[in-house]
């Protein structure tokens, strides 16, 4: 038996990747600026993400998961858990892609999975009716 989502949650995702995309050009060109100053790629990655946690709440609550109750805790707690997901991810890749801003790039797209099923059942639940 195929289960097929409903329109209203291909909608959903569809809503994700487009602030998805705005919110990891905002944190992506942060990072990139901050090796193009010099820092350390690990410490860009944890400014360029703690920084970013608050664009990408406002973005995910308005645009994606409007419809859903949440909980700015919640929201912190997943991007703590979020951070170390892409600090690993970022630390494996690193071992086989030199470029620093192409790791950070691969990276960010492997997490971005997670991070829609984290945010999805454990930060914007469904509104009860």
């Amino acid at each position: 038996m195929i289960v097929r989502p409903s329109r209203a949650r291909l909608l959903e995702v569809w809503r994700y990747y487009q602030a998805g995309v705005v919110n990891t050009g905002f944190g992506f060109g942060l990072y990139s600026l901050l090796i193009w100053l010099g820092i350390n790629m690990f410490a860009a990655q944890l400014l360029s993400h703690c920084i970013g946690v608050a664009f990408n709440y406002i973005s995910y609550r308005r645009h994606v998961f409007r419809d859903a109750s949440s909980a700015k805790m919640r929201f912190t707690l997943s991007y703590a858990f979020n951070y170390l997901a892409g600090l690993a991810v970022l630390a494996s890749v690193a071992q086989f892609i030199v470029s620093p801003y192409l790791a950070g790039f691969v990276s960010v797209v492997i997490v971005s999975f997670i991070n829609y099923f984290v945010l999805k059942q454990f930060v914007f639940k469904a509104a009860k009716a």
